[in-house]
């Protein structure tokens, strides 16, 4: 997946999509002047198959829309997010994806990786929670869940194949 930002981004939403590209082994670009279209064709450029935009308001990462290389919307979800600086210990060449949340089970197809029911080790653990939608973990190989975590707060339009 490539992942990009909107215009003009912050530091934090930077990060945040740096972050997210190095937890699902995606490719995160600055997107500067690009328009959409030439947002997918870097993304076929880059071998990658679904786009990511990420939108922020006042400094903070609040939307991620996902996209087809065709430009067909798969996916928005407003969100909040918690961001950290530490080290990952990572292996997003073996992530699978472990959901609680029927809605989201299509991230799945997005990320293009597996859906299990039960994980040990470097999967993204997508949970029910009091206070939102769902909360979305990241969890390395040692069964550590990082601080790095990304709040569901809606989810605005999910396409079904």
């Amino acid at each position: 997946m490539l992942i990009s930002t909107s215009r003009k981004p912050s530091q934090k939403t930077r990060k945040f999509c740096k972050n997210l590209a190095r937890v699902t082994d995606s490719t995160s670009v600055n997107r500067g002047k690009m328009n959409f279209r030439e947002l997918l064709l870097k993304a076929l450029e880059v071998d990658e198959y679904n786009v990511a935009v990420v939108n922020e308001i006042k400094g903070n990462p609040s939307r991620i829309s996902f996209f087809s290389n065709k430009g067909e919307l798969l996916l928005t979800i407003l969100i909040g997010v918690t961001l950290d600086n530490e080290k990952t210990n990572f292996a997003p060449s073996q992530l699978k994806i472990v959901s609680e949340v029927k809605e989201l089970d299509v991230l799945s197809d997005i990320l293009d990786l597996d859906l299990v029911d039960k994980a040990e080790e470097n999967y993204i653990l997508i949970s029910k929670s009091d206070d939102s939608i769902a909360r979305i973990y990241f969890v390395n190989k040692f069964g550590d869940k990082l601080k790095f975590q990304i709040n569901v707060k809606k989810i605005l339009e999910v396409t079904n194949d």
